[in-house]
């Protein structure tokens, strides 16, 4: 990538830059490269059952099955002997119909919501190249530690892009998000999406899946109206997630949800380990059920001893019956 001296962290780029960067036309609006497959297998060795073809598309690039265990690692690079993973995020609307009645413009980053879930591993060097496509000033303020420059308060407008770049700490499970005011409004439009950060020594393999509860405001009172996992409600009820007998199941859980004090996540006929925040090594609890508040998330594990298909929403039935509810289909392995 070329250096840019002249640029300070955090602020926008001019056209020119743009063009150096390859960022000006249509090429941009694709999402970041994946790391190559070898070293998913290395992380993801767990059995995972295919991906179903009769779950749809809900519009091009946003797939909800896919999603669920979709996770962006970047593309890599080595500078002065330090891992770089470099991501290309870009800020855009998108038409979405949340049911057979209801349509959204959402504020979303890769065309999805939520948006890509960016994965690094604590010590790498995080880069993030963030366009903004989206209308109006946008941000991507990550939670973790950083420096005041890179924290994603400064607007950017339309038309505009920055970097920004830190090391990739602490460990855990951790989110970014629009920061520009109204930030409960740009959060639920769609600009959200989860960060992880492994541990240097690799957890346990594990099918591991992200959920991220969401609420929809589709008329402007500031009360959300549908909910969903993953952006779409009800999807995972229509389509349930397949996963194994017996298999470990790691599960990112994130609540987004604006508008609501707190929202619980509720597992049928099992229970999870929870590892608060993902910033532990071992569980702290075992329960069936768990109370997030906003952007509270954490880390889950479970597994089924029996075939069948078992509910998971949260336990405040308005939520779940108003779209924040799904399905885990286990099949015999």
């Amino acid at each position: 990538m070329p250096k840019l001296p002249l640029i300070e962290q955090g602020k926008p780029f001019s056209r020119r830059q743009l063009i150096k960067l390859g960022l000006a036309g249509a090429g941009v609006a694709g999402a970041a490269l994946a790391l190559p497959s070898l070293t998913r297998k290395q992380i993801q060795p767990a059995k995972i059952p295919p991906l179903s073809n009769e779950a749809p598309v809900v519009v091009e690039g946003f797939n909800p099955m896919a999603i669920v265990r979709d996770f962006d690692y970047g593309t890599v690079k080595k500078e002065n002997g330090r891992t770089i993973r470099e991501f290309r995020i870009v800020a855009g609307t998108t038409k979405l119909d949340l049911n057979s009645a209801v349509s959204f413009m959402t504020w979303n980053f890769n065309g999805r919501v939520p948006g890509p879930t960016l994965r690094a591993k604590e010590g790498d060097r995080v880069r993030v190249i963030f366009l903004n496509n989206g209308g109006h000033a946008h941000t991507m303020h990550f939670h973790g530690i950083h420096r005041a420059e890179v924290d994603g308060i400064r607007p950017v407008g339309n038309g505009a892009a920055t970097i920004y770049e830190f090391d990739a700490e602490p460990y855990g499970v951790h989110l970014y998000h629009c920061h520009i005011a109204p930030v409960t409004r740009h959060i639920s439009k769609g600009l959200y999406g989860m960060f992880i950060i492994d541990p240097p020594k690799a957890r346990p393999p594990a099918d591991e899946m992200v959920l991220v509860m969401a609420g929809y405001d589709v008329n402007e009172d500031q009360r959300n109206e549908l909910y969903a996992f993953n952006g779409l409600p009800d999807y995972y009820m229509m389509h349930p997630i397949a996963i194994y007998q017996n298999q470990l199941i790691r599960l990112y859980v994130l609540n987004l949800i604006e508008f609501e004090a707190a929202a619980t996540f509720h597992l049928h006929a099992n229970f999870f380990d929870v590892y608060p925040t993902g910033m532990t090594l071992t569980p702290t609890q075992k329960t069936d059920v768990i109370t997030m508040g906003t952007a509270e998330r954490h880390i889950l594990e479970f597994a089924y001893r029996y075939p069948g298909k078992y509910m998971f929403h949260p336990h405040q039935d308005a939520i779940a019956e108003a779209g924040c509810m799904g399905l885990f289909d286990v099949i015999e392995s």
